[in-house]
C-alpha cells in the first residue's frame, strides 16, 4: 500500500512537467534551429525539409511530398530572427512575402509553431 501511495505520488508531481512547453527565445533559436534541418508535418503525413544555414540562408526541398504539382518544389531564401521569432523569406515560396514563427518545444526534438497569421503545426528538429 505504501508503495501504491508513493507512486501515485511521483505520478501527480511530475505530470505538470509533461505537459509543459517552453517558448523557444532568441538564444534557443540559434543554438536549437539554426545550423539544422527542421521537418516541418505536413497535413498529408509526409515532411517537409527546412535547412537553416548559420550563413542566414534557409533551402526547402518538397519533392519528396509531391510539391511539384501545385507549385515551385525547392526554394531558397533568408532567415532572421525578430522579437524572439524565427523569420523567413523565399524567393517565390508564400510569393516571397516574408512569414515570421513563435516556436515552443514539445518535446526533445520537436517544436509548435504559430504562424504570424496565426496558423499553427509542428515540426521536427533534425541534425
Amino acid at each position: 500500500m505504501k508503495l501504491l501511495g508513493i507512486t501515485c505520488l511521483s505520478t501527480l508531481v511530475l505530470m505538470p512537467s509533461l505537459g509543459s512547453t517552453e517558448t523557444l527565445g532568441e538564444a534557443e533559436i540559434r543554438r536549437d534551429i539554426i545550423g539544422r534541418t527542421v521537418y516541418l508535418s505536413t497535413p498529408l503525413g509526409g515532411e517537409l525539409p527546412l535547412i537553416f544555414r548559420s550563413s542566414g540562408k534557409v533551402d526547402g526541398n518538397g519533392k519528396a511530398i509531391g510539391l511539384g504539382r501545385y507549385f515551385k518544389p525547392s526554394d531558397s531564401g533568408r532567415w532572421w530572427i525578430d522579437a524572439n521569432r524565427l523569420c523567413q523569406k523565399f524567393q517565390s515560396w508564400n510569393k516571397g512575402r516574408p512569414m515570421c514563427f513563435a516556436l515552443e518545444r514539445t518535446g526533445a526534438n520537436k517544436v509548435k509553431w504559430t504562424r504570424d497569421n496565426g496558423r499553427t503545426g509542428g515540426a521536427r528538429i533534425g541534425n
